[in-house]
């Protein structure tokens, strides 16, 4: 079965509800793998949704939601724009550093942002276990100088390695489709600098080397409608995560 979670604004909703005919259009789900959720607030912090293998949603905050039903996962690899580190109060932008505080994933990857880095010691984003690895080259500073992130466009392999030794064998995979380019057309907001293959790849790369316990994605707005590679991204993606996640 697949979870489709229908929780925060409209376009999100609709998104999801669209992408839910889209693939049974193609072909790559029957009608009656498909699970319907209407989640509130409330009920994504109370760990409320069914317990699955596969998420799809919108607003990247379900992820939270996900763990929590999970209760927890091993450890997780986050794949978008952002980073989701902000510690303010919980929401799309802040989900991770809350999971990882409240022990609902002991560490963390996340791959390709380029949004919401940490640059300094006195950075207002959360830095406790969790490894970020760039899509584009960035520095930080630490107590004896600048450092340089070991970044996704310095190879995928390296990065890939590197997170497997940082988390452990199993992972749970989330992956926010704004961390494909803008010509893509699925996300509401801000987008990443990955193209379809690009991204590919690294999911390829991730799923050679960890054990993939349970994943979801999110980020699928209305947008989508109008955008035929967006749609045929989706497609794509969410066939390689049902491959993976059984």
């Amino acid at each position: 079965m697949v979870t489709f979670v229908l929780s925060g604004e409209e376009p999100y909703r609709d998104g999801v509800r669209y992408v839910a005919r889209l693939l049974r259009r193609r072909g790559v789900l029957e009608p009656d793998e498909v699970v319907m959720v209407e989640a509130s607030r409330r009920d994504l912090t109370a760990g409320r949704l069914p317990r699955d293998k596969l998420y799809v949603m919108g607003d990247h905050v379900g992820s939270y939601g996900v763990l929590k039903s999970l209760q927890g996962a091993p450890a997780l690899v986050s794949l978008d724009a952002h980073t989701d580190l902000l510690h303010d109060y919980l929401d799309h932008g802040s989900w991770l550093a809350y999971a990882i505080e409240e022990g609902l994933v002991r560490r963390a990857a996340v791959m390709a942002p380029v949004l919401m880095i940490p640059t300094t010691r006195r950075t207002s984003l959360w830095t406790r276990n969790v490894r970020i690895y760039p899509a584009l080259p960035r520095t930080y500073r630490t107590a004896s100088g600048w450092k340089a992130y070991l970044s996704v466009g310095r190879g995928v392999e390296r990065v890939v390695e590197d997170a497997r030794r940082y988390l452990g064998p199993e992972v749970h995979l989330t992956v926010d489709l704004d961390v494909l380019r803008p010509e893509y057309g699925i996300a509401r907001f801000q987008h990443g600098e990955l193209t379809l293959e690009e991204l590919m790849v690294l999911l390829r790369a991730i799923a050679e080397k960890f054990r993939i316990t349970s994943c979801d994605m999110a980020e699928i707005s209305s947008k989508v409608r109008k955008s035929k590679e967006g749609r045929n991204a989706v497609v794509e993606i969410f066939r390689f995560l049902r491959g993976v996640c059984r």
